[in-house]
């Protein structure tokens, strides 16, 4: 069973996509325009199956939850608001799957929340100490809702252009222009500054105690395995990485089987499930 549900955290509404029952998972999209939690992790929370409780909000600016009012978004907000959730809907314990965008929430709640946090799975992750705004998410930040700002992104995030098919680009150019002018409110020039909200620090890092897969396309030129995944392994107490060759950005959609056995086998060892 899959749900859409509004849950109010600290006042301010934030629209969940819901699946399964048991141990509790929250996913956490990434920062592409118009992207939603149940766009990004529907066929992942299918593959997982029914004994896992899926959690998939829509972070604030992206899809149906609004940005509260008086905030300007960003990693405090977003991470503020992954834990109210969990709080609102009385979760104690959960593993966080992240992806880019998400997977710098992941971590910095990981920190904020080590009690609650079991475990960490940091998809094509922003957050390393340093790491620069690469050209090709700068270019994603700024892309003109329509076809050929819809087929740019996608032709920047995957490897395999045979991906970037008529149909996924009129989906995603559809749902840009649905949600362009919230996502202009999010990443205006210039958008160094907002790599570097998503930038962890080492303290911050090294207060993690939860366990840590990292999992990186080897051909990711959105973020990077150099710049992005690489430097959190000398930060984090207790991590794995995976690297997924001929991948870009979206190990989900490049190599779905794959990227599913590592997360439902990574989950299936946390003590606490």
């Amino acid at each position: 069973m899959t749900a859409l549900r509004t849950v109010t955290v600290d006042g301010s509404p934030v629209h969940v996509f819901e699946s399964g029952a048991g141990p509790a998972v929250l996913m956490l999209h990434g920062s592409g325009p118009r992207t939603t939690g149940s766009g990004a992790w529907a066929a992942t929370a299918q593959a997982l199956g029914t004994s896992w409780h899926v959690l998939a909000p829509d972070q604030a600016g992206f899809g149906r939850t609004p940005v509260p009012a008086g905030s300007k978004g960003g990693l405090r907000l977003w991470t503020e608001q992954a834990a109210g959730l969990m709080d609102a809907l009385g979760v104690e314990h959960y593993a966080v799957v992240g992806h880019s965008m998400g997977g710098a929430v992941a971590l910095a709640l990981a920190a904020a929340r080590p009690e609650q946090v079991s475990r960490v799975v940091a998809v094509s992750t922003m957050g390393a100490p340093g790491a620069p705004l690469s050209a090709d998410l700068d270019a994603i930040w700024a892309a003109p809702a329509g076809p050929p700002g819809a087929r740019d992104m996608l032709s920047r995030l995957v490897l395999d252009q045979a991906l970037v098919t008529d149909a996924a680009v009129e989906a995603r150019a559809a749902a840009m222009r649905a949600g362009a002018a919230a996502f202009a409110s999010l990443f205006p020039p210039p958008r160094a500054r907002w790599a570097d909200d998503l930038t962890l620090s080492t303290q911050t890092l090294a207060a993690i105690r939860a366990p840590v897969l990292l999992v990186h396309g080897a051909d990711d030129r959105v973020t990077p395995l150099a710049t992005s995944t690489l430097p959190l392994l000398e930060h984090l107490a207790d991590v794995r990485l995976h690297v997924l060759g001929r991948c870009g950005h979206v190990p989900a959609i490049e190599h779905p089987h794959e990227f599913w056995q590592l997360l439902s086998g990574f989950l299936r060892r946390d003590s606490r499930h």
